[in-house]
């Protein structure tokens, strides 16, 4: 399990970092558009996010 986890997490670093790497002024851009959105919206996307995730997975397995 830890294994499988320990992937995850290095496959999510890797995907994070494609944009910033390709496109380093649009991410900033995109970091200055974030730092506009208040807290309850940004909670609103963050559970978005992770229930589209959670979704996701239970289609997957």
């Amino acid at each position: 399990m830890w294994h499988e986890l320990a992937v995850a997490f290095c496959l999510m670093l890797v995907i994070e970092g494609i944009l910033p790497f390709l496109y380093p002024a649009r991410w900033r851009q995109m970091l200055m558009l974030l730092e506009q959105i208040d807290d309850s919206t940004m909670r609103l996307i963050g559970l978005g996010s992770m229930l589209t995730g959670t979704t996701l997975l239970l289609i997957i397995n």
